[in-house]
């Protein structure tokens, strides 16, 4: 038997219902001759064989109408259990009636005391129904326990329905052997649910050495209860694996699949309080209107398009220049949005041209703007393109902004735009006080008074500054995790680096937000949280993959890449913070620039991006940005008290230095 239930093979279906009439046959005739009092001479005067018949049609007509034979017997549960009790009642309800209509009123046959008989059976044959069945799959889970020692050992989180139901799921199969349910309810600690004991959580550690667990499985929904995270500590602390499923709405026809069991990201661990934002607010502000969505391919940008989306917007505009990408997630779009109107155009930024055309094409009323080069290494090497594509392209597309009249330009800028050591973040820098600059313009009359005159009266600027997203194109956790699947190792640029995480979705909510209440000119600044440790990050993404710290996967510390600082910031030192009505979000208060100079500046820097000289254009950046300083970059140099002198040597530069007189 032990090795047909291994097999995966089912007994028919009329087999067991055949067993099922068997049983019901011997309880009734058992019944009979306990009534009769074993005596035989007696009994088969006493029409046996017409009473036993009679039950035994019955008995299969009820057993075949309530499908007690359909189900695996080594996957019965507590439902099966039930249809057997409700079929044996039906039945010896039906019973009496049948009788009277068949045996007694047309033969006159009333040689049995119907009632007690029927009351023996019930009890006796709901007995051995249920003997079986428990009989079965008790065989059948001592057998799989025997026949493979590759199952993990398995907790559930939690002992309500869902998690019963989990359980079911997991022993349907051969790869896990339950252990119990974990609880934080003291009501419910050492109780036993469907042969389950409930430990709590401070069991663990004992449950870890004695039992071997190897596996806590929780439901997706259950992460963001606080409790939760402490067992994921105790769990990462003691070598548990953790895996998720999803919500049980999203089972397949209710029920559990295997394949839906997923590995805890850290994504999940980084997850703070969920955001409440005001939707009624921004639908007001984006409901029917046409919203132009730059770097619309990228992270951020799809993000925007996705939730915008849910606003009902008359059209959304999806501009990058990513063909691959772009047709991505238009594709996503039109599965996801149907009804949506939505319009594609594969553009450069830094190309007028072809902005202004999307501008003249479909009038957009709020842009967001999120197209931009991010990574700090690769600005290092290549400054001017971070120039071209940052600085001028932000200006093309909010100049083009206030040309066409929309209604607000809400610009992406970053946490590196606080006091840069790199490109990248001066750049950003940069583009935030052109954009700022913008919304107002200092003008100096020709008796030397000054005044501030509106430079538009249409387009409102405002710029959301935050840190680094979970899970972006060629972030951090990406990269770990494919490092972590080739068997590592992994690679952290030094041992203190921290950084803030925001997820992406989260950040999106932000940016609508703050483009909601902004009315020009702002610089609104997110709450990131405690920044995380980037060491302790990827400790915790091995553990989460089942794998033990240095010992199956090295971390390895390759030291600062150019440009790159130990601590990011949100607000340089001398900017100040004025609350909003949303918790969250801030406005900086900052250095602000006129608007002939800032234009002057970057006139000038992209005169010098077309010339190559890297080391002039950066030291022009840090003429217009005093607080960038570099790190760890061949630009240090121009932060010292002497003067450089560059010569070109094609792509590099030789910086030869003098004293300044």
């Amino acid at each position: 038997m032990q090795n047909f239930l291994l097999s995966g093979k089912t007994v028919p279906r009329w087999v067991i219902l055949l067993i099922d009439l068997s049983i019901s046959t011997f309880s009734f005739a058992l019944s009979y001759f306990v009534v009769k009092q074993f005596e035989f001479a007696e009994i088969l005067r006493g029409h046996f064989f017409f009473y036993t018949g009679l039950h035994g049609v019955i008995s299969v007509l009820v057993f075949f109408c309530m499908k007690i034979h359909t189900g695996l017997i080594r996957y019965s549960n507590i439902h099966d259990m039930f249809r057997i009790f409700a079929s044996v009642f039906i039945a010896s309800l039906i019973y009496p009636i049948a009788v009277v209509m068949v045996l007694t009123y047309p033969y006159n046959i009333s040689s049995l005391d119907v009632s007690r008989v029927l009351l023996i059976n019930f009890f006796i044959a709901s007995s051995l129904h249920i003997m079986l069945r428990t009989g079965v799959k008790g065989i059948y889970y001592q057998a799989k326990q025997h026949a493979s020692r590759d199952q993990k050992k398995v907790l559930i989180y939690g002992s309500d329905n869902k998690a019963v139901l989990i359980k079911q799921a997991l022993l349907s199969g051969n790869q896990f052997i339950f252990v119990g349910f974990i609880e934080t309810d003291l009501k419910k600690i050492n109780s036993s649910i469907q042969q389950g004991k409930v430990f709590h959580k401070k069991d663990l550690s004992k449950l870890k050495a004695r039992n071997k667990v190897d596996i806590l499985i929780i439901v997706n929904e259950q992460l963001e209860n606080k409790k939760i995270q402490d067992i994921i500590e105790s769990c990462l602390k003691v070598g548990i694996k953790i895996l998720t499923v999803p919500p049980s709405e999203q089972w397949i026809s209710g029920k559990l699949s295997l394949k839906q069991l997923q590995e805890l990201k850290i994504e999940n661990l980084l997850q703070r309080e969920p955001i409440v934002i005001n939707n009624s607010l921004i639908s007001g502000e984006i409901h029917g209107k046409r919203i132009l969505i730059t770097g619309a391919a990228g992270s951020i940008g799809s993000e925007i398009v996705r939730q915008v989306l849910t606003y009902a917007p008359e059209m959304v505009i999806l501009c990058d220049q990513a063909e691959s990408a772009l047709y991505e997630i238009q594709l996503e779009i039109e599965e996801k949005f149907p009804n949506a109107n939505i319009k594609i155009f594969i553009a450069n930024i830094r190309n007028y041209k072809r902005m202004q055309f999307v501008f003249k094409e479909c009038r957009p009323q709020i842009v967001f703007h999120a197209a931009a080069y991010k990574h700090v290494p690769m600005m290092e090497s290549h400054p001017s393109e971070g120039i071209f594509t940052n600085v001028m392209g932000s200006k093309i597309v909010a100049d083009l902004a206030i040309l066409y009249k929309a209604e607000k330009f809400v610009m992406i800028s970053t946490d590196k735009a606080v006091n840069p050591t790199n490109v990248m973040g001066a750049s950003k820098r940069i583009a935030e006080i052109y954009v700022q600059s913008r919304s107002s313009v200092d003008i100096v009359s020709e008796d030397g008074q000054r005044f501030v005159e509106n430079l538009n009266s249409t387009t409102k600027f405002i710029t959301t500054r935050f840190g680094n997203v979970l899970g972006s194109n060629g972030s951090v956790i990406p990269r770990f995790r494919e490092q972590i699947l080739k068997g590592g190792p992994i690679t952290v640029t030094d041992q203190e680096i921290t950084r803030y995480f925001m997820t992406i979705p989260e950040a999106v909510q932000l940016v609508l937000e703050a483009g909601t209440m902004g009315q020009g000119g702002e610089i609104f600044i997110f709450d990131m949280g405690k920044p995380v440790k980037i060491n302790d990050l990827a400790i915790n993404m091995i553990k989460l993959a089942g794998l033990v710290p240095n010992k199956d996967i090295k971390i390895v510390y390759t030291g600062l890449r150019p440009g790159e600082k130990l601590y990011e910031e949100l607000l340089n030192e001398k900017e100040k913070t004025i609350p909003t009505h949303h918790e969250k979000i801030k406005i900086a208060k900052v250095r602000t620039c006129s608007y002939a100079l800032i234009l002057s500046n970057i006139q000038e820097l992209i005169t010098i991006c077309e010339q190559g000289d890297h080391a002039m254009l950066v030291k022009k950046m840090k003429d217009i940005v005093p607080e960038f300083k570099s790190k760890n970059s061949r630009f240090e140099i121009l932060d010292t008290h002497e003067e450089a002198v560059p010569v070109n040597d094609g792509d590099q530069f030789l910086l030869e230095s003098r004293l300044s007189l």
